[in-house]
């Protein structure tokens, strides 16, 4: 099924998964305009005052990393 219809059915089938997935698909979502803006900002100067929004894609992209890495997996042997 295609449609709004089709992702409810999907996720009424496997919530969890469902749920990670649209989560993740929002992650990059994020990160990728965060790390937009932060290119059009300038390069990154290293006084931390000035470079929150490098941090924060970096920050962000590390824990999506470690999240599918080493929690999904972890997840699935466990459930």
């Amino acid at each position: 099924m295609l449609g709004l219809a089709g992702f409810a059915e999907r996720f009424r089938a496997h919530p969890v998964a469902a749920t990670i997935e649209l989560a993740s698909f929002l992650g990059c979502f994020l990160l990728a305009i965060g790390t937009f803006v932060a290119i059009s900002s300038g390069a990154p100067t290293g006084s931390l005052g000035d470079d929150w929004l490098w941090l924060a894609v970096i920050a962000g992209g590390s824990i999506f990393v470690v999240f599918w890495t080493a929690l999904v997996p972890l997840y699935e042997r466990t459930f």
